[in-house]
């Protein structure tokens, strides 16, 4: 049974295109998964999370049910955050430490 879920997200804003991307992970009890860098802004990395953690059956979501809920409603606790000014290189750091937790 799961414990808790905790999301560190990081969002970068293109200013010459205009567009935000985000990255991150997310830490479940002792498991982590890393949150892609993509495109997307506001809660969009709670949606992501939300549809990475029913896809490798950790949880199981009903349709429209938010993450926020979901863990609510099973005494999960959850903490979701999302910091701004992350730079696109910083991504790739997270990248390679979460690589490294998997040798």
């Amino acid at each position: 049974m799961v414990k808790s879920i905790v999301i560190n997200a990081k969002e970068w804003y293109d200013k010459l295109n205009g567009n935000s991307y985000f990255a991150g992970t997310i830490k479940v009890d002792d498991k982590e998964f890393l949150i892609p860098f993509q495109h997307g802004y506001g809660s969009q990395y709670e949606q992501e999370a939300k549809m990475l953690l029913t896809a490798f059956n950790v949880i199981s979501c009903e349709y429209g049910q938010t993450l926020r809920r979901y863990c609510q409603e099973h005494e999960i606790e959850y903490v979701a955050s999302i910091k701004t000014g992350f730079k696109q290189i910083e991504y790739n750091i997270i990248k390679e430490n979460y690589n490294l937790n998997l040798i």
